[in-house]
């Protein structure tokens, strides 16, 4: 860690179904409730990080998730790779505060901060005024509605705020009051604020559209699939897409010189013009979409039947980054199945799927992950590396249905070598611009 800087320390607990958030039941499901305290951290995490600073050597204030409930993977997957995290200890709550104040006043901080994640109406601003205000003041305490607090500041160690305290009662905000002036220490209060640990408490996150999925269940999709002259196939895709609910359809245009963009409009999905390349295209898409998952989708590809709950089960998991459907082809010759069955063993196996099986991810991923790089060629597969360093990437069972065209065009053996050679390539560290006029020639027919 980065020496001489504040310290923010944020608990968190993994959000596995019955295991958090228990007091909520039955106002919501074990399921939902494991949901709201997964929105709620990601809320916290993402309000820490617009203070100014993250865990990178750069900042100037340094992020801890003090994690408890799964390996550091699962959090490192879920919650980013710009953060420090420390797993806490056993014991109470007390004991497990302590040791992280402790391991960062080891490290040198020279202020730490410690919250829980049950924060609605943590800001930016409530954040930044507890280091100004640790500059001349001893300790800061931020009270919360239950009688607990959900923030406690200091700048040296004092571990008696942290010993004898009736854990998770109404005493704890005044107990530690009781305490601080003990030791003689100057101290000041944050706003007052209200957290969500009962069903009475539900009502001040009912209409925030950041937690709709909680009461929904079912979070929204936008699906992006940009075009270039799809007339053929676009209307019957959109047709698809359109018998589940909770869906925005994205059309982000190249240039179509055909009927592309007016079948769109007509099938009731939202078009955009974009120029500069299939990248610049989805970015366009994403930057615009309203739902919480994206969905990266070619023209002439069809997902499975209910892929929507599909695809929100297999995201249902904080630990999964990203996925995709089998990839299967709508031409039925003995060949095609060999080339579907090595595409999908290396989907799986090594977790890199291609584009045309309909990638997805939430789009808090995608934009913590910078979008697509815009690069002329293998954009999708550039996406799908980084993905795959941050942590798991699943094929769903369930086939996406492409079009063969391109095979049937330049021959299975043609297609299937020109793809490994790009792969092999990209790997390899060939200049991107070398590779996409490879792929230009190795395309061309005679």
């Amino acid at each position: 860690m980065k020496q001489g800087i504040p310290n923010i320390l944020i608990f968190v607990r993994y959000p596995d179904s019955g295991r958090v958030k228990t007091r909520l039941i039955p106002a919501l499901t074990p399921r939902a409730a494991a949901r709201l305290h997964r929105r709620m951290t990601e809320y916290v995490v993402k309000t820490v990080q617009e203070t100014g600073g993250a865990g990178t050597a750069s900042a100037d204030r340094c992020i801890t998730i003090c994690y408890t409930g799964a390996p550091k993977r699962d959090f490192r997957a879920w919650l980013g790779t710009d953060l420090y995290f420390e797993k806490q200890i056993s014991g109470d709550l007390g004991a497990r505060m302590l040791r992280a104040f402790e391991t960062a006043f080891r490290n040198k901080a020279s202020a730490v901060i410690g919250i829980g994640t049950d924060l609605p109406g943590i800001t930016p601003g409530i954040l930044r005024n507890a280091i100004e205000t640790l500059r001349h003041k001893d300790v800061v305490l931020g009270r919360a509605d239950d009688g607990g607090y959900y923030l406690i500041g200091m700048k040296s160690l004092y571990p008696q705020l942290f010993q004898g305290m009736d854990w998770g009662t109404k005493v704890v905000y005044e107990q530690t009051r009781g305490k601080i002036r003990q030791l003689g220490l100057e101290s000041a209060d944050m706003p007052h604020l209200r957290d969500v640990d009962r069903p009475e408490d539900l009502e001040i996150i009912r209409d925030d559209i950041g937690f709709s999925d909680v009461f929904s269940g079912k979070p929204s999709l936008s699906v992006i699939i940009p075009t270039l002259n799809e007339s053929g196939t676009i209307g019957r895709t959109l047709r698809c897409l359109g018998r589940s609910e909770g869906v925005e359809r994205i059309v982000t245009d190249g240039g179509s010189r055909d009927h592309t963009c007016d079948i769109a409009a007509r099938e009731g999905a939202k078009v955009l013009k974009v120029q500069g390349g299939r990248a610049i295209q989805q970015n366009a898409g994403a930057a615009v979409a309203k739902g919480r998952i994206l969905v990266f989708l070619h023209a002439d590809t069809m997902p499975p039947e209910a892929y929507a709950e599909r695809i929100r089960a297999a995201l249902d998991r904080p630990s999964t980054v990203a996925g995709a459907f089998r990839f299967q082809t709508d031409d039925s010759r003995r060949v095609m199945r060999w080339v579907e069955r090595l595409t999908n063993l290396r989907s799986k196996a090594l977790q890199m799927p291609y584009g045309d099986q309909g990638l997805f991810m939430e789009k808090r991923i995608f934009d913590e992950m910078g979008g697509f790089q815009v690069l002329p060629i293998m954009e999708d597969f550039e996406l799908v590396q980084r993905l795959r360093r941050r942590g798991r990437i699943v094929t769903l069972p369930e086939a996406a249905l492409t079009s063969a065209r391109r095979w049937q065009r330049l021959g299975v053996a043609r297609t299937t070598l020109i793809n490994q050679i790009m792969i092999a390539g990209f790997l390899s560290g060939m200049p991107i611009h070398t590779l996409h006029r490879l792929y230009l020639q190795t395309r061309k027919t005679r």
